[in-house]
């Protein structure tokens, strides 16, 4: 399975570039099973974040693509602190030790998920790395995207925004234009 998906990765590699080719929308399907457990052994499923928006994204550390990736996933988690927004990164086909490894060199502070056997990977039908799929707040796939991206910014941003906005319109207005004295502050001092 490792070989496989090494196999399609570097294929993005050679086809694409930083970016891919854009999301696809889907027609609110009901999100496959997801059975995970975390690095400290728990297991979690897709209903721990019911109510949220879930990023869910299938990645591997021998996968420069999704490595690429991975810190503006933590710039999305920063900037979208206190919003329903679920970020999980699901690593494929890797032991724990291996994704510690990985982990050791870059802190991320949203959960990590092990499926060592690729059962999940195969059940979501996940062909290539990174591949990520964008969930409702009632649990529907509504967009994936295979390769990688930068989360906190064009496109992306746009399209989590949206699905904030269809799940809870009070508190989905963005923090940087809804009038937040200390917020709008917050982010002119960082630059946002």
């Amino acid at each position: 399975m490792k070989k496989w998906l090494g196999v399609c990765a570097m294929s993005l590699l050679l086809t694409g570039g930083a970016q891919a080719a854009g999301f696809e929308a889907r027609a609110a399907t009901p999100a496959p099973e997801l059975k995970a457990q975390d690095l400290a052994g728990a297991t979690k499923t897709l209903a721990d974040y019911r109510g949220k928006v879930v990023l869910l994204n299938f990645w591997a550390s021998w996968c420069p693509p999704c490595l690429r990736e991975m810190p503006s996933m933590e710039r999305l988690r920063i900037r979208m602190a206190g919003r329903p927004l679920a970020i999980v990164a699901l690593d494929s086909a890797e032991t724990a030790d291996e994704v510690n490894g990985f982990l050791s060199k870059m802190k991320l502070g949203f959960p990590i998920l092990l499926d060592p056997d690729g059962s999940n990977t195969k059940r979501w039908k996940v062909f290539a790395l990174p591949t990520t799929f964008l969930l409702d707040a009632s649990g529907r796939v509504r967009y994936v995207l295979t390769g990688p991206t930068e989360w906190d910014e064009g496109e992306a941003l746009k399209i989590i925004e949206s699905l904030l906005a269809e799940s809870s319109p009070a508190k989905a207005a963005s923090p940087k234009t809804a009038f937040n004295p200390a917020i709008t502050k917050e982010y002119d001092q960082i630059g946002l």
